[in-house]
């Protein structure tokens, strides 16, 4: 199996030296970028599975470059990580508005952070679409898992990793009620820590993206795809 690519994007140089050199002794190509901008072009031009952004960074910050990356349709299935100092809901919440599908926060501890990186990693393994089931019919529109993109009529839309492998998983179990735990092991992983609101915001931006009123909450339980 080839090894992933990650690319670290930070204007600190110890940190970029410190997290670099824990990942690559785990055998993991590690590409390092100084600010957001640069962080944009290295990631256009490497594709990198995994990038890791730091939130406060001059040029164009951790959010802004998330943004930009997620208009680019070759880094759709790309994960994207905030590293931030603040734990605070709002933070997490702006920082998956923004199109990231996961954060960590400093101080980050070596072991732990390698640990929240392979859980990522192997997630992204599980969930790669398999030579059957790579296209979703969803009604008015279809699912290609392949290609990570969503047709509806003439339209093509793509979204960020995570808020597609949720839309697919609800859109595989027609009708099925999906608890929050259930999404949460399904799609971050029991091994991942993410907040209360993770899915909350998830939901809302796809429902918001699509157009799309199918999706139910069914109150103190979870989700579902009305089909």
């Amino acid at each position: 199996m080839e090894p992933y690519t990650i690319l670290l994007v930070d204007d600190e140089p110890d940190i970029l030296e410190f997290l670099s050199y824990n990942l690559r002794k785990e055998g993991y190509d590690v590409i390092t970028s100084p600010n957001g901008r640069d962080g944009v072009a290295r990631a256009k031009e490497a594709r990198p599975q995994l990038i890791i952004l730091d939130v406060m960074m001059p040029e164009m910050d951790g959010m802004e470059a998330c943004a930009e990356i997620r208009q680019i349709p070759e880094l759709r299935g790309s994960l994207i990580v905030f590293l931030t100092a603040r734990g605070e809901d709002y933070s997490q919440i702006a920082g998956f508005e923004a199109g990231a599908d996961d954060y960590i926060t400093k101080p980050i501890k070596p072991k732990v952070f390698v640990s929240r990186i392979k859980a990522l990693l192997r997630r992204y393994r599980e969930l790669e679409p398999k030579e059957t089931g790579k296209v979703l019919d969803a009604g008015e529109f279809t699912i290609h898992r392949d290609r990570y993109v969503i047709i509806r009529g003439t339209e093509e839309l793509s979204l960020p990793r995570k808020e597609f492998e949720l839309l697919s998983l609800l859109v595989s179990r027609p009708n099925k009620v999906l608890t929050r735990d259930e999404i949460l092991s399904l799609i971050w992983g029991d091994d991942v820590v993410v907040g209360d609101r993770t899915i909350d915001v998830h939901i809302r931006k796809i429902r918001e993206k699509l157009g799309t009123n199918a999706i139910k909450t069914i109150k103190g339980v979870g989700y579902k795809f009305e089909a």
